[in-house]
């Protein structure tokens, strides 16, 4: 009797029971229909800061699900640096924080070159530049050595396997297959379906020796970008997955030592895809308000000082400034005198751009009025 997934006479055909999937796919296409709808009406500057939100959210995230914490400067950083971003005030990137933006970005906007074992390994190595993950020197940019690959877990003596992948001189056959499969499930599979298979099928055969999950998630957002017709991501399936990592990982274990029938996993992957893109909102509130504002002041003459400075405001949220934009706040960030200040800001309430809050004297200040969406 075979323990694991891979050991199965029927590996690497998986299937699972469609009836099963029916609602929760069609909860994803509709949450996904909704989100890219909203995009299709913002400025085409703000869908490029849209996916820079998202892009730092995800690098941060899929890192942070093996326990690899990067610092958020430098992924901003590296972020802002690829997409063309003003990166004023940002440190320089880190090398391992810019080699896994590079990763997910190529993921997405080369959606349509082919996955090969060249790419997969450039990729491995891109997230390892230095050779090592923390103190230990790895394997970059091939497949693992002839160690055993396992997940475990427990102190030493007394440790739990949790699954064990394929050994060493199988691996070159694993990825064929699955790159086979890679190119065929593109026009036969569902999309979401073939973006979580994919998912399974690349960490159970774990190729390399360190950033599989890594790689993994990479694979399958390169594979929603095709489903999509995308080459940006603008919600984190990562932040879905490290919110839930304990039955992330209960449920490959539960899968991987199954019959080849993965409908548990991809029940567990849609509800994650529809609480990734339906949660987005909140990530992108901003962007879309941001948005909805210019659009209300397309036809407000304004100064450049004037746009600067409600830039900043639309970029602080709606809880503002602390303490509100006030006269001083103004002149500073513009560089102008106190007279000016109040002047432009004077001018903002009558265009019914800013609101005054109450209080008066030197404590007067403004809030942005911002538009309801």
């Amino acid at each position: 009797m075979h323990h694991y997934i891979w050991q199965s006479e029927s590996w690497p055909f998986l299937t699972w029971d469609n009836d099963q999937l029916i609602d929760p796919l069609s909860r994803c296409r509709l949450f996904q229909g909704k989100l890219l709808g909203r995009l299709a009406f913002i400025e085409k500057d703000m869908v490029k800061e849209a996916q820079a939100e998202l892009l730092v959210e995800e690098t941060m995230q899929t890192a942070g699900i093996e326990g690899h914490l990067l610092d958020k400067e430098s992924v901003r950083s590296s972020v802002a640096r690829r997409l063309g971003l003003d990166t004023g005030g940002l440190p320089l990137p880190e090398r391992h924080a810019d080699g896994l933006v590079e990763v997910l970005i190529d993921a997405t906007e080369n959606y349509d070159r082919p996955l090969t074992f060249e790419r997969l390994k450039a990729w491995q190595a891109a997230i390892f530049p230095t050779g090592y993950s923390g103190l230990n020197r790895i394997i970059t940019g091939d497949w693992r050595g002839p160690e055993p690959m396992q997940v475990v877990s427990g102190p030493v003596g007394r440790e739990k396997i949790h699954y064990e992948a394929p050994p060493h001189n199988r691996i070159e056959k694993e990825m064929t297959d699955f790159l086979n499969w890679w190119q065929k499930s593109l026009n036969t599979c569902e999309g979401i379906l073939r973006a979580g298979t994919a998912h399974f099928f690349f960490v159970t055969i774990h190729p390399f020796e360190d950033g599989n999950g890594r790689i993994a998630r990479a694979v399958t957002d390169m594979a929603m970008a095709q489903d999509e017709n995308l080459r940006q991501r603008f919600y984190s399936l990562s932040a879905r997955i490290a919110a839930d990592r304990n039955d992330y990982y209960d449920i490959l274990e539960k899968t991987q030592k199954g019959d080849g029938d993965i409908t548990l996993w991809l029940k567990w992957f849609l509800d994650c895809f529809s609480r990734a893109v339906s949660s987005s909102d909140k990530t992108l509130e901003k962007i879309f308000a941001k948005s909805a504002f210019w659009k209300i002041h397309t036809k407000t003459t304004l100064t450049e000082r004037q746009r600067k400075v409600i830039n900043k405001l639309l970029d602080a949220g709606k809880k503002g400034f602390e303490g509100g934009l006030t006269t001083r706040k103004y002149a500073s960030m513009t560089k102008s005198s106190n007279a000016t200040a109040q002047r432009e800001i004077s001018d903002l309430v009558d265009k019914k751009v800013l609101n005054r809050n109450p209080g008066g004297g030197r404590s007067t200040s403004y809030d942005l009025i911002w538009p309801h969406i």
